[in-house]
C-alpha cells in the first residue's frame, strides 16, 4: 500500500479537466451536476494509507485493459481475465501437400457435398485452382475406370460408386434390408418437390388423404425439412433438402422433370372425371 504524501494530506488541489483521475472521494465535475464543494466541506480526508491515483494513459486505455470515457460516464472493453479467441494454429508451407492431394482427403471424409468456395477456404488455395483440380481428378477416375466417381451434385462435390459397382455395393452394405419408400411417400415427396414450400393441408388436399404420418416418415429420413410458416394461417411449409438433391443426382430443383407430358389429357380427364 502506498503512502500518501504530507501535500496530499493537507490539501485538496484545485479541480482540472485532465486525463488524470480524482483522488477518492472527489466528485466529477459533470454537466447537470451541482458544483463541487469549497474546500471547507469537502468531507472526510484521504486515509494516510489510500492508494495513489492511477494515472490514466493518454490514449484513454486504463491501466487495466478497459477503455474509459470520464466525460460521458461510460466504461467499456472486455472483462478481465476473459480468455483469448481461439487462434488456428499456423501450417508449415514446406510440409504442405499437393492440392490434389489435399482435395482428396477432404472429399473422402466429408458426410456432404462440399463446394469450391468451402474447400478453398479451408484449405487455403485460389477458388480457380481448386476448381480447376476437381475438374482434373474427375476425369482422371473416370478414364481409369476406377470404382468410384468425382460428381458435382446438390451444390458440391462428392464421391460417388460407378453405375457399374453400385447393385454390388449396395449388396454389400445393405444386405437385403433395403427400405424402399411407399407409394403414398413418393406422391408426398413429388408435391413437396413441386409445389414448395407447401403446408399438409394442401398435401392432403392434392392427394385426397391425410398426410401427416407421410410427412413425419419423410422428415425423419432427411428427405423434407420444416422451411417457414404461411403469414396468414400459420400453418408449417414444408420443402425438400440437400439431401433430397443428392439421392436424386440433381445439381438444383432446376433439373426436376417437367410435369406436362406426364399430365393427363382433356380425353383422358373426361374419362377420369366421368362417373
Amino acid at each position: 500500500m502506498t503512502e500518501a504524501t504530507g501535500e496530499s494530506a493537507d490539501r485538496i488541489p484545485e479541480q482540472r479537466v485532465t486525463s488524470e483521475q480524482p483522488p477518492p472521494g472527489t466528485p466529477l465535475d459533470l454537466p447537470g451536476r451541482p458544483e463541487p464543494a469549497g474546500p471547507d466541506d469537502a468531507g472526510p480526508e484521504p486515509a494516510a494509507d489510500a492508494p495513489a491515483p492511477v494515472e490514466a494513459p493518454a490514449n484513454g486505455t486504463a491501466a487495466n485493459g478497459t477503455a474509459t470515457a470520464v466525460d460521458d460516464e461510460v466504461v467499456t472493453g472486455t472483462t478481465p481475465g476473459a480468455p483469448d479467441p481461439a487462434v488456428v494454429p499456423d501450417l508449415d508451407d514446406a510440409d504442405r501437400p499437393p492440392l490434389r492431394a489435399l482435395v482428396e482427403a477432404v472429399l473422402m471424409v466429408a458426410e456432404n457435398p462440399v463446394g469450391v468456395a468451402e474447400l478453398a477456404t479451408g484449405l487455403g488455395a485460389p477458388a480457380l485452382d481448386v476448381e480447376r483440380v476437381l475438374a482434373e481428378l474427375a476425369a482422371e477416375y473416370r478414364r481409369d475406370g476406377r470404382g468410384f466417381d468425382l460428381r458435382h451434385v446438390g451444390g458440391g462435390w462428392r464421391f460417388y460408386t460407378t453405375e457399374d459397382c453400385a447393385p454390388w455395393v449396395e449388396k454389400f452394405v445393405l444386405a437385403g434390408q433395403m427400405s424402399r419408400l411407399s407409394q403414398a411417400a413418393l406422391e408426398t415427396l413429388a408435391v413437396v418437390a413441386y409445389q414448395q414450400p407447401v403446408s399438409r393441408g394442401r398435401i392432403s388436399a392434392v392427394r385426397g388423404v391425410s398426410a401427416d404420418g407421410v410427412i413425419r416418415t419423410l422428415t425423419a429420413r432427411g428427405l423434407v425439412e420444416e422451411a417457414t410458416t404461411d403469414p396468414e394461417t400459420g400453418a408449417i411449409l414444408y420443402r425438400t433438402t440437400d439431401y433430397f438433391l443428392e439421392r436424386m443426382g440433381l445439381r438444383s430443383l432446376d433439373e426436376l422433370p417437367p410435369l406436362a407430358p406426364l399430365l393427363p389429357g382433356i380425353d383422358d380427364l373426361e374419362d377420369i372425371i366421368a362417373p
